[in-house]
């Protein structure tokens, strides 16, 4: 198979499968497809499902891009069985996506590297039954303090996420976090301006900062036009600016991130970076982070995707 790019470049964008971010998943697919075939590329788009391996094998491709999102997509099974199948594909390995897709370990590896993470705890379904739902309740409050951030261990979109401002919404928050996740992880709730670094081969693209018009990032303000303003550049100090920089890059090796990966943080009063998650699949939809951040950089979306796609093909010998 040809490892150059273009015309001869057969490229399978995966998206959809059958995880609650479908939806996302499509639009994100759809419009990779169509600014890669902008480029010149012979692309074809695939829906994911129990077809998957035999439409891989006959197609002839040389590459995946990979627009998945939620279970399956980010957590490494899909990089298994693109690496077994020896197809070269977008995006961070079977290791670094696992990584990044367990929010409490990842976190955990994220802190030993120095970095600033919001103070924590995580509490399985089990745990939560048998340890005995309000003494735990009550002695998460006392440690952590109050407001605080449930979701769900693993998961993006802001899915069965909430936040708490006393102790008495604690167990039904912990309760829907867990229709999500079989564990939730409980985050002291960090104040401050949100903001999102898109980290491309290596190099930070300009943060992104975050308004949401309710005051919420959720799922509809993520993926309603119009829900939420953003800032990019984000009208931060340069200071500050690259302390935010250097946390997505530190973040993403890290777990061993590679291609493209996206940071989520809070920046305090102080004017710390507090890492919240990585996404090792961003969304590329009209209102995702990462396709605004490429383009304060001065990079076009189907620019974006072809190079996706260089970084992903092997170097010729």
């Amino acid at each position: 198979m040809s490892s150059t790019t273009g015309r001869d470049t057969r490229v399978a964008v995966l998206s959809g499968g059958m995880s609650l971010e479908r939806d996302v998943s499509l639009r994100s697919g759809t419009r990779v497809t169509t600014a890669l075939a902008e480029q010149g590329f012979d692309v074809s788009r695939i829906d994911v499902d129990a077809g998957l391996v035999p439409t891989l094998e006959r197609g002839g491709f040389d590459v995946a891009v990979l627009a998945l999102h939620g279970a399956a997509g980010e957590d490494g099974t899909i990089q298994s069985v693109l690496e077994l199948l020896h197809l070269p594909f977008t995006g961070s390995d079977v290791l670094a996506s696992s990584l990044g897709w367990n929010k409490p370990i990842a976190q955990g590896l994220y802190a030993r590297a120095g970095l600033h993470v919001p103070e924590r705890i995580t509490l399985s379904q089990l745990a939560f039954r048998e340890l005995g739902a309000s003494a735990v309740v009550d002695r998460v409050a006392l440690l952590l303090g109050l407001p605080l951030v449930v979701k769900p261990v693993t998961g993006g979109s802001s899915l069965g996420l909430s936040v708490v401002t006393t102790a008495t919404e604690l167990p039904g928050a912990i309760v829907g976090a867990l229709s999500y996740a079989d564990a939730v992880l409980i985050e002291r709730f960090v104040t401050g301006t949100e903001v999102a670094v898109s980290v491309l081969d290596g190099q930070a693209l300009p943060p992104v900062e975050i308004s949401p018009k309710d005051g919420r990032y959720d799922f509809a303000a993520r993926y309603t036009a119009g829900a939420t303003e953003f800032h990019a550049p984000a009208r931060l100090d340069p200071a500050i600016v690259a302390a935010c920089e250097r946390t997505a890059i530190e973040a993403g090796a890290a777990i061993g991130a590679r291609h493209l990966w996206r940071a989520d943080m809070i920046v305090d009063a102080a004017g710390t970076p507090w890492l919240l998650e990585i996404d090792t699949c961003p969304g590329m939809t009209e209102t995702s982070l990462v396709p605004l951040a490429a383009e304060a950089a001065g990079i076009a979306f189907p620019d974006l995707c072809r190079t996706l796609v260089e970084l992903a093909l092997p170097v010729p010998a």
